[in-house]
């Protein structure tokens, strides 16, 4: 792998059930377990990871179908059941559905017309967060020191 290929991270906690992810360009997003008093509205992780695997390929579909005509509704929604069983804490049966509209006329009619092929190549070769998922890739856990 080289150094362009790398992607990365830091998570660092804030309190109790409570974290932010920074990236390497300074963007954060805060994040929690969901199950503390005063969590609200704030996003779990599996909420992030089913936003990740959306918003990646909403990502490659606009690319594809906004350059013919601009979106008039454009929403990705992505379900699937977490469960726990011999293999553990994980999801089952993701869906991503897109709900997408288009302006009449010819441009509208283009869009329209390759949107399955976009969201069809995004699912099988240009989403990097649901191909990881779907392939299956090992994730390595190490402790360093402090």
């Amino acid at each position: 792998m080289t150094d362009d290929s790398l992607r990365s991270v830091s998570i660092e906690r804030t309190r109790t059930g409570h974290f932010t992810a920074t990236n390497v360009r300074g963007g954060t997003i805060s994040f929690g377990t969901g199950s503390g008093p005063g969590d609200g509205t704030g996003f779990t992780p599996v909420e992030l990871l089913l936003a990740a695997i959306g918003g990646c390929t909403a990502a490659d579909v606009d690319v594809a179908t906004a350059r013919h005509a601009e979106p008039t509704e454009f929403t990705v929604t992505v379900t699937g059941d977490k469960i726990s069983d011999g293999l553990g804490n994980r999801m089952t049966d993701l869906t991503v559905t897109f709900t997408v509209a288009f302006p009449d006329g010819g441009p509208g009619d283009r869009a329209r017309a390759i949107l399955p092929r976009a969201v069809r190549t995004s699912h099988e070769r240009l989403c990097t967060v649901s191909r990881t998922v779907e392939i299956g890739t090992p994730v390595t856990t190490t402790v360093a020191d402090a």
